[in-house]
């Protein structure tokens, strides 16, 4: 989430705003979900990870998720 935080916080308020409504979302679920440490959903991620151009991605948002696999750049276990 810290890369998140730093990305919104490199913008004004309606570059926020913005990025967020392009996200399908508002800056206040963002803001909110960053300070409570709240788990966002795998499609927002990847709405994030779209619209901020691949600066903030969808690992340093999920890491729980396995987004290796789905990208196919798991590395397999001998």
């Amino acid at each position: 989430m810290d890369k998140l935080r730093a990305y919104l916080n490199a913008m004004h308020l309606q570059a926020q705003i913005d990025f967020a409504a392009r996200c399908g979302t508002t800056i206040g679920y963002l803001r909110k979900a960053i300070s409570a440490g709240q788990a966002i959903g795998e499609k927002l991620c990847i709405s994030i990870e779209r619209e901020s151009n691949g600066a903030v991605r969808c690992e340093d948002l999920r890491q729980d998720v396995d987004w290796g696999y789905l990208r196919g750049t798991k590395k397999e276990v001998a």
